[in-house]
């Protein structure tokens, strides 16, 4: 190298016989420095008249312009300095070139990449970030390879015996990988057997990084939706790393804002119904909201995500209940299906039913799709969604009867508390039947198990018998009433009509009294069949365990004395 610098400065006057094109820039070189050390430029003029000026267009070299210079300087003998950011352009450049030397470009490259810039995290991420405009060549001289095996290797030790505070300072450094170089690290990760909380580290903080650059400008939709998609497909199994169901949901959320495919969202709402127990209302509630967070959009993508919830844990109880059976057999042990997840899940979809009950252009269908994508048998009390159900009534005032009905579908008043029973009972936005089916089931428990009875929605076990025989006789009180004030209304009605279909001639074979009197005698006993809960749907699915010995305390509820002193 002294001898060609020696050569160069003695030769300023010898005009440059070979001229190097790359894009818009040109390089005027001599042909007796670059020949001996580039076997590309050799080959490439072999043909030519020897002292004849030449011109290449060498366009292709990896790293361009700025690789070649420096390639160049190093022929010449100049100095330059090699750091993290160009040392992936000139071992390309070198190996494009082919640099045959003794103390070749690309051997010295290489030797400090090995001492210095794979060594630490910052500039082993800057060296695999500098191999993404270089592909496919860095991939075929196995820098990519290297630099990644590098940076998850250094990421290992931090978890390891971290070298600065906070001890996850290495998450922010993966910002400037891209998916691609990412999934590279997420890769040798697996490959070095690495903690999956060290994984799952690796892949939130990315996710998260990346989620903040979306929602940074959300004007540029095609961008932000080319990004999701190609963060969630880099994101590791569930397996390997599970990812927080917080940020699974924003994902989710910002999916389908900028309106990814449908394997991306597919994707994410797999992924959050394996880990939806963990979720909490809110995270549910910010995938149904539009990008503003304000308006209710996406009840769809809610429903599909609990469905799969519940499909995963039944096919998955389904197979505990044959590990148990094979276990029992071979005398090993089976995984068990956690019982408390269904349970938690339904608590969480009530709760985010009634805040979604709150929009006023939620439809019906909408409504009950969510709160309806848990089965009934999944709660053990109704008393959360008979919220969302009267939240929903409440902000829907011009329902009709069949539509109130509709709503009140997803719940059984007969797994309401004692409490929720009791504010039903007063609760005018509740469809009839639904109120009366509450009613009669709970005095029917309460005269069928007696003054000493057992009673299975007694709130305090240490109530005396004379309080729930008060409690007992306030409930019938209140459903007497409810009942008498619907035959008020329905004899009202009934003089009106017969005031109004009575007969001019007095002289016929009956009486025109005699005709009011069995008209009225047959309209409240019409009245008292359709008030009679045990004739519909409910009934007869939620009182046919009870005990025959109950049926004469049913019928001492409904009392036809009573009701007609209190009529009159």
């Amino acid at each position: 190298m002294d001898r060609v610098t020696q050569w160069v400065s003695s030769q300023q006057d010898v005009p440059a016989d070979l001229t190097i094109r790359i894009a818009d820039s040109i390089f005027p070189l001599h042909k007796a420095v670059m020949v001996p050390r580039c076997g590309y430029i050799r080959r490439a003029i072999a043909k030519e008249d020897p002292s004849a000026a030449v011109e290449l267009d060498i366009s292709a070299l990896p790293g361009g312009a700025d690789a070649f210079e420096k390639a160049a300087r190093y022929c010449y003998g100049a100095n330059f300095e090699i750091t993290a950011l160009n040392a992936a352009a000139l071992r390309c450049a070198a190996a494009f070139l082919d640099m045959q030397h003794p103390a070749d470009l690309a051997r010295r490259v290489d030797e400090f990449l090995a001492q210095a810039a794979l060594r630490a995290l910052p500039s082993a991420v800057t060296v695999l970030r500098s191999c993404e405009a270089l592909l496919p060549a860095a991939e075929e001289l196995g820098l990519v390879r290297r630099a990644a095996d590098a940076v998850a290797l250094r990421i290992c030790n931090e978890a390891l015996f971290p070298t600065r505070t906070p001890p996850g300072w290495w998450t922010t450094e993966l910002a400037a990988l891209s998916p691609a170089s990412f999934q590279k690290v997420a890769t040798a990760l697996r490959c070095r057997r690495a903690d999956p909380k060290v994984l799952a580290n690796a892949a939130s903080a990315y996710a998260e990084l990346a989620l903040a650059e979306v929602l940074a400008d959300p004007r540029d939709r095609e961008d932000q939706r080319a990004l999701v998609e190609s963060v969630v497909d880099v994101l590791p199994s569930a397996a390997d790393a599970p990812i927080p169901a917080a940020l699974l949901c924003r994902l989710l959320h910002a999916a389908v804002t900028t309106e990814a495919s449908a394997k991306t969202c597919r994707d994410l709402e797999l992924r959050v119904a394996a880990v939806l127990e963990q979720a909490t209302a809110g995270d549910l509630l910010g995938v149904a909201l539009d990008g503003a967070g304000e308006r209710v959009r996406n009840t769809d993508t809610v429903r599909r995500v609990i469905a799969a919830f519940v499909e995963r844990h039944a096919a998955a109880s389904t197979e505990s209940g044959r590990s148990r059976r094979r276990a029992s057999l071979s005398g090993g042990r089976a995984a068990e299906v956690d019982p408390g997840a269904m349970e938690k899940v339904a608590r969480t979809v009530d709760e985010v039913a009634a805040e979604l009950a709150t929009e006023e252009s939620l439809a019906i269908s909408k409504f009950v799709g969510v709160a309806g994508a848990v089965p009934k048998e999944a709660r053990a009390k109704h008393d959360g969604v008979y919220r969302a159900v009267d939240i929903y009534l409440k902000t829907h005032p011009a329902l009709d009867e069949m539509e109130r009905e509709k709503v009140c579908s997803v719940m059984d008043p007969l797994k309401l508390s004692y409490q929720a029973r009791l504010h039903a009972s007063q609760n005018r936005r509740l469809p009839l039947q639904a109120v009366l089916s509450a009613l009669y089931y709970d005095q029917l428990k309460l005269r069928s198990a007696g003054a000493g009875g057992e009673d299975d929605d007694r709130w305090d076990d240490t109530q005396t018998t004379a309080a729930g025989k008060a409690r007992a006789q306030a409930r019938a009180d209140a459903a007497l009433a409810r009942e008498n004030e619907a035959l008020r209304s329905e004899l009202a009605r009934m003089r009106a009509y017969v005031s109004g279909t009575q007969q001019p001639s007095r002289g016929s074979g009956s009486s025109p009294s005699a005709k009011k009197k069995a008209s009225f005698l047959g309209s409240v006993s019409r009245t008292l069949s359709r008030l009679n809960p045990f004739k519909g749907g409910w009934a007869k699915q939620d009182t046919a365990s009870i005990a025959d010995s109950s049926r004469d305390a049913m019928a001492h509820v409904v009392k036809p004395k009573r009701r007609r002193s209190s009529i009159s």
